[in-house]
């Protein structure tokens, strides 16, 4: 609430500091210097006599006195800071003795006084050696970045021809969006770059995205490597990294199984997006996002972590909060409501007719398939059903087992029940919420690949797939919902 004249209440508050040592003297400058109106009570005569020399209000008196508390009636908000601890719980027990309902914050040396002042009626507890602390924290992570960013651009501008910036197999947005950021950063600096996939750009969301954003992705079928003289490896680790003889630069959220003989690495499990490592880049070297880039980093954060219900880290949640005015929120809605392709009806019509229920998990059988991208899509829709926390279907394509599963039962690694039931024979890749498995038909039956054979191959799939993967759920076998 605002008078006419434009003051705020907050701006008329009055201040109390108890206890002006070194902290209580830096609190009153600042309160004094925004104009407010401060009262300073200290048991130091001597201490209270420079204070009045430098024109503040301050006045002799012990702050565990039960009186105090009528000397503090006038004021709104009470900093209670000496460094006695057992004198500041005692001002804060007077005050709220005395029906006082003034704002207390009060000093802390350690978690045990803290819950001591809370508890006895202080509003907030502050620990100084904390806020040093966190505030050392906050400074050295500031010059690190800076100095991360000053490698990253001495390794991008030692590019005599063409850097090339690789990604995953069948990328996805993060790994696509982290891409378009370095090959901004790169352009910033006047070198020329190339984001390179393999595989193909499957999912009806990602293609949707790719088109809509309009980010130029070459295929690698499509390249001379020996055109290029950096090469970038971007959110590469749970998609497989591309075989390169030389890797200038790493950035990823991930922890690489191969070791890389890199200049530059940034790798953080920290964070839950490849795309929040790059905006931060974005942020510290002041680069103008275009707004497809920008779009395409919110993006991939959002998609990584389903729409921050998933590992989001603080990290995550400020790069968001950077990128949100700058994306275009109309192409972003488009991007994720793609129409679905007939072949993915009819692929979760199949995984509908063929589920098997055991508990609140669901196992499926899409049969042969052309588009494996749209057996994930089928996952994802199947977890919509009533009762259902995880699901995985299954189908082969090109003489390949391919499997798609999700999960939203927080008790479930979905990641790790596909490793551990199928990561000696087949690729698998993903998190505990989203995860995939490739696994070469022949190495799983033991029998070639033939056209008088598929349907044969096909059961023998089914019931060994079926049975590893509730297995590895942790669900009896025979307890059945039913199909």
């Amino acid at each position: 609430m605002s008078t006419a004249s434009g003051i705020t209440m907050a701006s008329m508050s009055k201040y109390a500091i108890l206890g002006c040592g070194s902290v209580g003297h830096a609190v009153a400058e600042e309160l004094v210097d925004e104009g407010k109106d401060v009262l300073i009570l200290d048991r130091d005569e001597g201490r209270v006599e420079a204070l009045r020399d430098q024109d503040l209000n301050a006045q002799v008196g012990d702050i565990a006195d039960e009186e105090i508390s009528q000397t503090l009636s006038d004021r709104d908000v009470v900093l209670i800071l000496s460094s006695d601890v057992e004198a500041n719980a005692a001002a804060v027990r007077n005050i709220r003795a005395d029906d006082g309902e003034q704002f207390i914050v009060a000093r802390a040396d350690d978690p045990v006084s803290a819950d001591d002042l809370s508890e006895v009626g202080a509003d907030v507890v502050i620990n100084p050696s904390t806020v040093i602390a966190d505030s050392a924290m906050r400074a050295l992570e500031t010059g690190e970045l800076e100095y991360k960013a000053s490698q990253l651009a001495e390794v991008i501008e030692d590019t005599d021809q063409r850097m090339a910036i690789l990604i995953h197999r069948s990328p996805d947005p993060d790994s696509i969006a982290s891409a378009a950021a370095l090959r901004t950063i790169a352009q910033s600096l006047d070198v020329e770059a190339d984001i390179i996939y393999e595989g193909e750009i499957g999912h009806q969301e990602n293609r949707a995205f790719v088109n809509l954003l309009g980010i130029d992705l070459v295929s690698r079928d499509d390249v001379d490597l020996d055109d290029y003289d950096t090469f970038a490896l971007v959110d590469t680790a749970k998609g497989g990294d591309p075989t390169v003889e030389q890797v200038d630069l790493i950035i990823d959220h991930y922890e690489h199984d191969h070791a890389h003989d890199a200049t530059f690495e940034d790798i953080r499990p920290n964070v839950s997006a490849t795309s929040t490592i790059l905006t931060k880049y974005i942020q510290e070297l002041e680069l103008s996002l275009q707004q497809e880039v920008a779009t395409a980093l919110l993006y991939g954060i959002r998609a990584e972590t389903l729409d921050f219900k998933r590992d989001t880290t603080p990290a995550d949640l400020t790069a968001a909060a950077y990128l949100y005015p700058f994306a275009d929120h109309d192409t972003l809605e488009q991007v994720e409501s793609p129409s679905m392709s007939p072949e993915t009806l009819d692929v979760l019509a199949e995984a509908i007719r063929n589920r098997e229920v055991k508990g609140s998990h669901l196992v499926s059988n899409a049969g042969f398939i052309r588009d494996r991208d749209a057996l994930s899509q089928a996952a994802q829709h199947l977890l919509n059903l009533e009762g259902i926390t995880t699901t995985a279907v299954f189908a082969i394509a090109d003489d390949t087992i391919y499997l798609a599963a999700r999960s939203k039962d927080i008790r479930m690694n979905i990641g790790k029940v596909l490793d551990d039931a199928f990561g000696e024979i087949g690729d698998t890749a993903g998190h505990s919420t989203d995860a995939s498995v490739e696994i070469p038909l022949g190495i799983f039956t033991g029998i070639e690949t033939s056209e008088d054979n598929r349907d044969t191959l096909l059961a023998l799939t089914e019931e060994a797939v079926r049975s590893k993967l509730f297995e590895g759920m942790g669900v009896d076998s025979e307890s059945s919902n039913g199909n």
